[in-house]
This record gives C-alpha cells, structure tokens and sequence, in this order.
C-alpha cells in the first residue's frame, strides 16, 4: 500500500474526533459566555437572539435557496428548527439554575435516548443501569440541586433526542449546510415574538456578547457537528457527544464559579461512559467506517 494511502487511513479517523471536540468546546464556552447575560435579558432572550444573529450568519454563508426545497426537506429543516430553539430554550433555563456540567449531562440524555432504542444487545441494558444510576447520583433528593433547574435540563434532553435524529436528515440532505440556515432561522423565528419586551435591554455590550456567543455556540458547532455527521456516521459522532458533559463540567468549574461535589463528578463520569458505550452499541459494526473527508 503507498505511504499516502496509509497516511489517509490513518489521519481521516481523526477528522470527526476533532469537529467535534471544536463544537463542543464552541458550545460550552458560548453558555458560559451566554451566562452572563441572563441577568440582564433573561435565558429566553439570550437564547433566541443568539440564534437570530447565528441564522443571519449562516444566511450569509451559505445563501440557501428557498424556492428549490422539496416539501421534505422543508418538514425536516423546520422539524429540526422547532426542536433546536427547545433545546436551547430549556438548557438555558437549566444553565441559570444549575451547575453547567450537570445541566450539560442531563441534555446528553437526549442522544442517548434515541439511541437506547437501537440496542439489540443486552449489554446496552446493563449500560443504561449505569446511566441511571450516575443521574440518580447527580439529581437524588440529597443533592442540593434546584429541582426546576433539573427539569428544565431533562426537558432540554428530550428535545435533544428530536433534534438528534433530525440533524443527521437535514446534514446529509441536498441542501446541507444551507438547510442548517433555515432550521437555525425557523428556531430563531418561534420564539423571538416573546424577546420583544426585552429588546429595549439590549446595550452595545451586549450585542457584542451575543455576537460572540453565535458566532462561538452556533455557527462553527453547528457547521461541525453537521460536518462530522456527513463524513462519519451516526454512531460514531453520537459516541463523540459524550465530550460534551466532561467539557462543560470543567469549563464551569473554571469560568463559571461551579462548585461540583463528589457525588456530581461520579455522577457524570457514570452518564458519560454509559452514554458513549450505548451509542457505540446502538448502531451496526459497518456504519463504524467514517467516509473519505
């Protein structure tokens, strides 16, 4: 085999490895960021300004052409859309009442979810005990936690699992990255009639927060994630979504203030490999096999 060929092998598993960690650590870093806006907005308007400025973006990049989508791929972009501005909304809520990690692993939940379903194995049973058990250890009675806060983030993992299997349709749609624009437009649209009352609020300061935050949070994780999907495959990126728990754990530890206890760190490295073991688990051994980049 020529050494070009070897090099190709060996370098392109590495691909999806690295768009996602980009759109994870782009995703917690924009919450963090995000955060210290809620005060001032609200988490509701935080969140659908940040989308607003990211589908502008995308627009602009991608210039998608409404008029050539088929009726499909309009159901899936706004499926997709509707589930995404959930999605944010609810973690948004959960971010300002819990640590990020936790609120972080309890979205996780949302992927693991959809791929709970696909398990064949009884191995993958005795994985999810396993997640049980570490979201026992994270959101039990004795945990101190903000019991709105904890559902606010089961919440966002349930839209999570929707916006899971609608990211892998509009991704490998014709339309790819330009359907993304829609569905972050269409998420921005829902829910800005209810910013309206706190547009006035919104200083030179924090139009720049909130730029940076699409820019960091939506824009190029969105554009990764979506990418990894279309050059790897499900199971595999799914399996790489259990960096984002460990990731937000330690970015709001960091930045945040977050105070973690012990029960907490277990709790999530319990999530975390149980996730990632029943996504690998979840899918057939020939999907594994990422396509040429």
């Amino acid at each position: 085999m020529p050494a070009s060929t070897q090099e190709g092998s060996a370098v392109s598993p590495l691909r999806p490895v690295i768009l996602i960690l980009i759109g994870s650590l782009g995703n917690q870093s924009s919450s963090v960021i995000s955060s210290t806006l809620f005060a001032q907005l609200g988490t509701v308007a935080v969140s659908t300004l940040r989308l607003a400025l990211s589908a502008a973006f995308l627009f602009v990049i991608f210039r998608p052409r409404l008029t050539k989508l088929s009726r499909e791929r309009w159901i899936n972009a706004v499926i997709y859309g509707a589930a995404m501005a959930a999605m944010n909304q609810f973690f948004f809520a959960a971010v300002a009442r819990i640590p990020l990690g936790v609120a972080v692993t309890l979205d996780f939940l949302g992927p693991c979810l959809v791929s709970f379903f696909g398990i064949k194995f009884w191995q993958g049973r005795v994985w999810a005990l396993v997640a049980f058990a570490g979201i026992v250890l994270i959101t039990g009675p004795s945990s101190g936690l903000d019991p709105l806060g904890i559902t606010f983030g089961l919440i966002g993992g349930g839209f999570f699992a929707a916006y899971t299997v609608f990211a892998e349709r509009v991704g490998k749609a014709e339309g790819g990255l330009g359907d993304l624009a829609i569905s972050v437009a269409v998420a921005a649209i829902l829910t800005f009639p209810l910013v309206a009352p706190v547009l006035g609020n919104v200083d030179k300061r924090a139009w720049l927060i909130l730029t940076i935050a699409a820019v960091v949070g939506v824009v190029i994780p969105y554009i990764a994630d979506t990418l990894a999907a279309k050059f790897s495959s499900a199971q595999v990126v799914g399996t790489l979504f259990a960096l984002d728990p460990v990731l937000g754990s330690l970015l709001g530890w960091l930045f945040a203030g977050d105070q973690l206890t012990v029960r907490m760190v277990v709790g999530i490295a319990l999530v975390t490999v149980a996730g990632a073991a029943i996504t690998w688990q979840s899918t057939p051994k020939n999907e594994t096999k990422p396509e040429p980049f």
